[in-house]
């Protein structure tokens, strides 16, 4: 009955929006945020109409001509009518922008205060009067911040915001912002779920394919300005002559838009490709090479970022092969590149299947010891908890732990165990979990955000990083819904106190209507999504409880393989419990963490019970603070989570009168999938916990559907195509 209470508002707000008018046409989702369809408020629109009447462009670049195309394009779309461009200002309402450096106009304006907290990437945008015209000013000190700043421009009429009193100054609080793509040479994507790779290497660099400058835009317009183009199980080959021809092709297309063009580069690829018989760090002929690969690399493509590596991880080769530690690998092709100004991006994820104890304290025990001792282009690159990418973990012990070493964050935008193209998971409420985590390194405010920014320990180099979700698949990412999380992901780099619902509200605004209606409830179904997720698929901090190596569905009783692959290995379930004890009793991963919060997480009693089980092995019986058993509580969040999809689906429906057809189908379809889905893994969690357990499932609580032994023998293939497993349907 609280259910349908819920549901009630959503099922008759549906009957008034059905008079609103007719539906919107139908949209297949390539434009993303960037639709600039026209102003449907009539007041609205005559005012932006009053506003901007013209632009003019103080100078001539790659980036002001491109950030000249979107406003024209942007404008004229929003406005419902063509901009004149002019080349002075000379009437009311004209957009002006440029850099004091290429604009008299804008210099003679006195933003110099503004422009110095602006600094490299920021702009300022302003109305002003120029020769007694009234006009609004988007200026910035670098050509790439004039194109950040019209992007904010478009944003604000995308998402209905007054023009008449602009007084903006941004500036990004991270340095590098950097979408990782695992693209591989054949086309594929590893963990992508919206097709073949962007990239169609075999007809580079002869043909550049449209689609390339449209990512470059989407990228532009949330701040983005580093790609990594391979995957981070690197190829080799990406090094030789041929490739990186390639590559520059590439660059070329991203370099109007301010991005810089990174590779996932090889450890062993001195041997690979090179012709050398050893890739040890501290070899001579070694260094050399690197050196001569870099000053090659700057050749064809001036601006290249630097390189992303994994080594030592999951098979990769690194330099712990020739007995080197992490920082003489990093510090070999950070030598190389630091002529040229690039940067390494040195992974932190590492681990091996010998660690005996927890795998989630191998990376703070391989790398803290190393502090300080990367060279000054160096960063540390981390995910955002101590495991993989997990639905929830606890923030990354190795934030706060490295004061003298630049740590970037790393997130995975791609679902790859949230899901992946089917569920509706906004992640950045995740993100924001993380970024306001106080990791309590200088005491009380010593934040994620803080470390990440640069702010807590004075780093200049800074960075985050982002798994990407684009590929081939018209709307760019599988499903609309996950385009948020590709949007969000640009947007809180750049600024990581912006939050989640903020990030939610834009994209909504832009992607499908101002209106009141609509943006309050997706805004309610997206921040409500991650933690419905959570709660059908891992709750109570349990982790990597998906099945095995496509990471798609239920597997809480996978065992037999690689201890730290196995799903087993992290429930520790059996007749007396379930969790992982890592107390000082356990494996003490506890004892990564800085006081306070290493007490907080050792007792049952105090830890957050959203972490409870990550860190804590307790009976089935045990009492929790609400007064139900541990059982109990399981089994209300499960229903909780399949609950809050069902919300989701009553809540979308409400707003067929508002989606166009095609889009609002296309959700649709997904959300069903997702609510049969979340019923699945509730059942088959629960099954299998019964059999060890042998507990009654008590009301109002239902029987799983299935036996246990049908879900072990379900099976399901990722298959981005046809996502939905065989034999799994709602019930009530």
């Amino acid at each position: 009955m609280r259910g349908l209470a819920r549901w009630l508002p959503v099922v008759l707000g549906s009957a008034l929006l059905a008079a609103a008018g007719p539906r919107p046409p139908a949209e297949d989702g390539y434009e993303l945020w960037l639709r600039y369809r026209v102003v449907d408020d009539a007041a609205r629109l005559a005012a932006y109409r009053s506003d901007v009447a013209a632009l003019t462009v103080g100078g001539d670049s790659p980036a002001l001509r491109a950030a000249r195309a979107e406003l024209l394009r942007g404008l004229g779309g929003l406005l419902g009518r063509p901009l004149p461009v002019d080349s002075t200002v000379s009437r009311d309402g004209t957009v002006l922008i440029g850099t004091p450096a290429g604009s008299p106009a804008i210099a003679s304006l006195g933003l110099g205060p503004e422009l110095a907290r602006a600094g490299r990437e920021g702009y300022v945008l302003r109305t002003a009067r120029v020769r007694g015209r009234r006009v609004i000013v988007v200026a910035a000190n670098r050509d790439a911040g004039v194109l950040y700043g019209a992007f904010h421009l478009l944003r604000l009429i995308q998402t209905g915001r007054p023009l008449d009193s602009l007084a903006v100054t941004a500036a990004p609080r991270v340095s590098l912002r950097v979408l990782d793509h695992w693209d591989n040479l054949d086309g594929t994507v590893t963990r992508g779920y919206a097709g073949a790779s962007l990239w169609t290497w075999e007809s580079l660099p002869g043909y550049l394919a449209p689609r390339y400058r449209d990512y470059a835009r989407a990228d532009a317009s949330i701040g983005i300005n580093g790609v990594v183009l391979n995957n981070v199980n690197g190829d080799a080959r990406f090094l030789t002559a041929p490739y990186l021809e390639k590559v520059a092709a590439l660059a070329g297309v991203f370099r109007p838009y301010g991005i810089r063009v990174f590779l996932a580069a090889r450890f062993s690829a001195p041997v690979e490709v090179g012709g050398l018989r050893t890739a040890d760090p501290l070899d001579a002929a070694v260094q050399a090479w690197w050196r001569a690969k870099a000053d090659e690399i700057y050749r064809a493509i001036p601006d290249f970022g630097g390189f992303l590596v994994k080594a030592n991880s999951e098979g990769e080769p690194g330099p712990q092969d020739y007995h080197r530690t992490h920082a003489q690998g990093a510090n070999l092709l950070a030598d190389a590149l630091a002529p040229h100004g690039g940067v390494v991006m040195w992974r932190a994820f590492v681990y091996a299947a010998e660690i005996p104890t927890d795998r989630v304290k191998q990376a703070y025990d391989e790398f803290v010891p190393l502090d300080g001792k990367f060279r000054a282009n160096v960063l540390v690159q981390v995910k955002n908890g101590p495991l993989d990418f997990q639905p929830r973990e606890p923030f990354h012990p190795l934030f706060g732990a490295m004061p003298r070493t630049p740590v970037m964050l790393e997130l995975q935008v791609t679902k790859e165990y949230l899901g992946q193209d089917t569920h509706l998971a906004y992640l950045g409420t995740m993100w924001q979990e993380v970024l306001d985590a106080d990791t309590y390194a200088r005491g009380p405010g010593s934040t994620v955000a803080r470390i990440v920014d640069g702010s807590l320990f004075g780093h200049r180099l800074t960075g985050v990083a982002g798994v990407a979700n684009v590929g081939s698949d018209r709307n760019w990412c599988g499903s609309i819904f996950n385009q948020a999380n590709w949007y969000a992901f640009g947007r809180m780099a750049w600024d990581p106190g912006l939050g989640a619902a903020a990030a939610a509200d834009e994209w909504i605004r832009q992607t499908f209507s101002n209106d009141t209606a609509v943006v309050r409830r997706v805004t309610a179904m997206m921040l409500a999504s991650r933690e419905a997720v959570v709660n059908y698929m891992t709750p109570l901090g349990l982790a990597h409880q998906m099945a095995y190596e496509h990471h798609y569905g239920p597997g809480p009783w996978v065992s037999g393989g690689r201890p730290d692959w196995m799903s087993v290995t992290f429930n520790r379930a059996d007749a007396a419990g379930i969790g992982f004890d890592r107390t000082p009793a356990g494996s003490d991963a506890v004892a990564q963490y800085f006081p306070p919060l290493r007490q907080r997480f050792a007792s049952p009693d105090s830890v957050p019970e959203n972490l409870l089980l990550w860190f804590h092995h307790l009976p089935w019986t045990a009492r929790l603070t609400g007064g139900r058993t541990l059982w109990e509580e399981l089994l209300r969040h499960y229903q909780m989570g399949i609950d809050t999809v069902r919300w989701m689906r009553a809540t979308w429906d409400s707003l067929a009168p508002r989606i166009d057809p095609a889009r609002f189908d296309s959700v649709r379809a997904y959300l069903a999938i997702q609510a049969a889905e979340a019923r699945w893994w509730r059942d088959a969690s629960v099954v299998y916990w019964q059999s060890l357990n042998q507990l009654p499932i008590p009301a109002p609580y239902a029987a799983p559907l299935h036996t246990l032994e049908f879900y072990q023998r379900l099976g399901c293939p990722a298959d981005v195509r046809k996502p939905r497993c065989p034999a799994i349907e709602e019930k009530p």
